[in-house]
């Protein structure tokens, strides 16, 4: 069994393997533009951040029924149970539905659905993070919050995604602080395509609690060392960092460089569907390709916990890292 860990930087609509989107678009009456799944998986070869998204939001058209959403999550935790996740939070995108007619309470209620049954199912709790699609409008971002009011006590946080450049965290300064106000946690995408500047935003005008991807912060030693010191979590996703072409192999990923650094990073797999590899996979990537000898997994699979919103149970973070430090990786397997 891999070793015990939080994913802390996954998209919900990323899990959406070929096999189950030619299922609901049997179910749903969608006719896709692909003959068969390995046709889809073919497809799924990227030269940007942008090419990827305009497969990610094709794909989507599938998803229209609680039913579905509940599908697509209950289908993600088999897979990230098979590899080691005891805990996930799981980002979803409600404009990229409602902008197709779908009611964000169908998305929401089917999602909740499946994690609400998650920990009996697969052994995994889970919490929901709403994110704003960087691309439209601020004033959209607060139309999507405004809407999900009714489904608050699904949600622990909200969240920042889609296409980074020319989208600065600065615009949805106002939607952050009403989602403070509303008591939901803070996390955005930041440092991916993005400049370090943009990690500054993300800290310093939206007030977020993790910052999601954030392997840019190298180019900046004052942002690194703000980053140490305030004990900011970063959701590194190195096998999508290759994939998107932000970095060029996974032996030049900076991880080792972060570590090093003393930075509170973890591990994940952002939409694995798409990029090769679920959490466990991406463990095992960087292992091979990357200087990392067992101490530093252990730190990695450590800080995903550590890194975790699991202040309402001090107990179960205990717990899951008592697990970590038990763990023997000569069990792998």
């Amino acid at each position: 069994m891999p070793i015990p860990k939080a994913e802390l930087h996954l998209h919900i609509e990323g899990t959406l393997e070929p096999e189950l989107a030619f299922a609901l678009a049997e179910r749903n009456g969608v006719q896709l533009p692909y003959a068969t799944t390995d046709e889809l998986r073919r497809a799924y070869s990227f030269t940007d951040l942008q090419s990827f998204l305009d497969l990610y939001y094709a794909l989507m058209a599938v998803l229209r029924t609680e039913d579905d959403f509940a599908d697509l999550a209950d289908a993600y935790l088999a897979r990230a149970a098979g590899q080691g996740v005891r805990h996930a939070e799981i980002f979803f995108d409600p404009q990229a539905h409602t902008a197709r007619g779908v009611d964000i309470g169908t998305v929401i209620e089917g999602l909740a659905r499946a994690l609400d049954r998650s920990e009996e199912r697969h052994g995994i709790t889970t919490q929901l993070i709403l994110c704003f699609l960087r691309d439209e409008s601020a004033e959209s971002a607060l139309d999507t919050l405004k809407a999900a009011a009714p489904y608050l006590h699904h949600l622990s946080a909200v969240g920042l995604d889609s296409a980074e450049v020319g989208n600065p965290p600065s615009k949805f300064r106002q939607v952050y602080e009403a989602a403070a106000e509303a008591g939901l946690r803070r996390v955005a995408h930041a440092g991916e395509e993005g400049p370090p500047s943009y990690i500054w935003e993300a800290l310093d005008i939206l007030g977020v609690q993790r910052v999601d991807h954030g392997i840019r912060c190298v180019e900046d030693p004052a942002l690194v060392a703000r980053l140490v010191r305030d004990r900011i979590p970063l959701t590194v996703c190195p096998l999508s960092n290759v994939r998107l072409r932000c970095v060029d192999t996974l032996a030049d990923h900076p991880l080792p460089r972060m570590l090093d650094a003393g930075l509170l990073v973890t591990v994940n797999s952002d939409d694995p569907a798409y990029f090769g590899g679920y959490a466990g996979d991406n463990f095992d990537a960087v292992r091979h390709a990357l200087p990392l000898d067992e101490d530093a997994l252990r730190t990695l699979a450590r800080n995903s916990f550590l890194a975790a919103f699991l202040d309402a149970d001090e107990a179960r973070r205990a717990a899951y890292l008592a697990e970590v430090e038990a763990y023997d990786f000569g069990g792998e397997g």
